[in-house]
């Protein structure tokens, strides 16, 4: 039998931890199922029952939704901003828009706007929300597309205030006659 030195290999420890790990902390990657509209039947209803708001490269449809989850939240992952107001997002990216992959290009732009955008529809009732977007949205600079999505965010939000504060009004008349 040989002389046979044990060798160990350790890793070293690293004191900072990596920017990628820090700035994605709070945002889960991707949004949950609770977060996207996926059935043909609430696109339609949105789009049968619902109003829209216009800008130069999108259409937002939205329809306040009246069957809203439950506030409980199971996880800390399905506290983020999708699943804890009830509002769901859906795309509507046409063959007309282009091939396969303009088409998944644009999804994935506005998947990213409507992630960073989001926030903005915090606080309010719960929403079902399909946008229909131009083609132009393809060729646009990136900033651009993230100020419709803010914008047509913030203006839902603000009409889906003024219905609710409407309702909570003719409920408390109700109550007190």
């Amino acid at each position: 039998m040989q002389n046979c030195e044990q060798v160990t290999a350790e890793v070293p420890k690293r004191s900072v931890k990596q920017p990628a790990a820090i700035a994605g902390a709070n945002y889960p990657r991707g949004s949950s199922r609770s977060g996207r509209l996926l059935k043909h039947s609430d696109f339609d209803r949105v789009y049968k029952q619902g109003r829209r708001h216009f800008s130069a490269n999108l259409t937002v449809f939205y329809l306040r939704r009246t069957d809203a989850p439950s506030t409980e939240v199971a996880t800390p992952q399905a506290a983020s901003s999708e699943s804890e107001n009830g509002t769901r997002v859906g795309f509507t990216v046409g063959r007309a828009l282009g091939g396969a992959v303009d088409r998944n290009r644009i999804k994935r732009r506005l998947r990213e706007a409507v992630r960073q955008r989001r926030a903005a529809l915090a606080g309010t009732a719960p929403a079902d929300i399909v946008i229909n977007p131009k083609k132009s949205v393809l060729k646009l600079d990136f900033s651009v597309v993230l100020q419709e999505v803010g914008q047509a965010f913030e203006a839902i939000a603000k009409k889906l205030a003024e219905k609710s504060a409407g309702q909570q009004e003719i409920k408390s008349r109700e109550i007190k006659k």
